[in-house]
């Protein structure tokens, strides 16, 4: 059953009421939760956000606005579907929402440097089979475009048409662009403890504000799961399982007197993101910690010896700042888009691992056309829910460890 065919109805019942019933409750206010509801909200459906907490305050805040995979050639062919569709729109959706909101999310496209990959052979069959245009460098033109980098590096893959966004500029802009619709509404602080089912319709969700005991029911013609890390939690009261599972990241930020790179430097997974303003990003770590977000002297130490080993100059630096963040990890990467069978109004869009960001627009698109029964764009079957994914979670990372 499509979006025309419930929503609609319940727009007719309620009088255009979004206070009463909104036709869609989307829970969770990340990176795919504010693209989604951007989405729906373009069709004419009415949207009600709710998160635990802040807008956009977890991973999608957390990570550091690359692109792209970091090593796309290592994943399947379904997560490069969504990557290359992603890459080619963002430049678009920051000038949009640039234009709607006065909030430059600074989309650079600098390009991406890899440093010594171990498969460079399979890289490059990778960016011949997908039209994707990626140089090999030898020592000299590496030392060429970046010439503060350490001694030693003698070879490298340069794809010039990547970049990084402010990701927290981009959710900001988001929720900016979406607050200027009276079809939308914002709910922070606002914990979602379960589900009322009839037959197989969810009808109502559990909710509990931040400090209360009690729960209110909150109905809606239509139910999209955006949590994240957060995803199973709420999928297990349904005695479903999607597969993702909390990953978590730290990441360290510097603040230089002047600039040493120009463009992303990735070597061992570990990478370098020059931003406008004189900050170095540096990240990441991976752990499975559940949902562990403590900060680490182990982790701060990971990520200063990975920066010092790609760019000396930082020796003499301390960084400014250390965080961290929960990755919604699935195996393989792949992430879980569509209906949550057998009910007939429950979606999921989550599982993107570190590619959270980057597959966001057309994991979002993807899901607002399922909704919506028109022919998606790509192939859905592969992010299917209940589908198992291949290999483990850790398989992937581990080729970049």
């Amino acid at each position: 059953m499509g979006f025309c065919e419930y929503t609609l109805r319940v727009n007719e019942e309620k009088g255009q009421n979004l206070k009463q019933i909104p036709d869609f409750l989307v829970v969770g206010a990340g990176i795919n939760g504010l693209l989604v509801s951007r989405n729906l909200l373009a069709l004419g459906a009415s949207v009600m956000l709710i998160d635990q907490g802040e807008v956009a305050r977890e991973s999608s805040w957390a990570g550091g606005g690359i692109v792209s995979p970091l090593y796309p050639w290592r994943y399947s062919l379904a997560v490069t579907a969504l990557a290359s569709w992603a890459q080619e729109y963002y430049p678009q959706l920051v000038r949009q929402l640039l234009a709607e909101t006065g909030v430059d999310a600074e989309f650079e496209r600098c390009g991406l440097l890899m440093l010594d990959a171990p498969d460079q052979s399979d890289a490059v069959s990778w960016s011949v089979s997908e039209g994707k245009t990626m140089e090999v460098w030898g020592a000299g033109r590496i030392y060429e475009a970046e010439q503060n980098l350490a001694a030693g590096f003698g070879k490298g893959l340069w794809m010039p048409h990547l970049g990084h966004v402010r990701n927290p500029r981009l959710c900001k802009a988001l929720i900016a662009s979406l607050k200027q619709s009276p079809s939308f509404v914002l709910q922070t602080h606002m914990r979602v403890a379960g589900f009322e089912q009839t037959d197989n319709r969810i009808v109502a969700a559990y909710t509990k504000a931040a400090g209360s005991k009690e729960s209110q029911s909150v109905q809606a013609g239509a139910f999209v799961l955006t949590a994240g890390a957060w995803t199973q939690q709420l999928l297990g009261s349904l005695k479903f399982e999607s597969g993702v599972a909390p990953v978590k990241g730290q990441m360290l930020q510097y603040r230089l007197a002047e600039p040493l790179i120009d463009s992303l430097v990735l070597h061992k997974g570990k990478y370098l993101i020059p931003r406008r303003d004189g900050h170095l990003l540096v990240g990441s770590t991976l752990e499975y910690a559940d949902f562990d977000k403590s900060l680490t002297k182990e982790g701060r130490k990971i990520l200063q010896d990975a920066a010092v080993g790609m760019l000396p100059g930082l020796a003499r630096y301390k960084p400014v700042r250390q965080w961290s963040g929960l990755r919604p990890g699935r195996a393989g990467g792949l992430p879980v888009i569509g209906l949550v069978e057998p009910h007939e109004n429950l979606f999921v869009n989550a599982g993107q691992f570190r590619n959270g960001l980057v597959l966001a627009p057309a994991s979002a698109r993807l899901l607002s056309e399922l909704i919506m029964n028109q022919r998606p764009f790509i192939d859905p079957q592969p992010y299917r829910p209940g589908t198992d994914p291949r290999g483990s979670l850790k398989a992937i990372e581990a080729q970049a460890s």
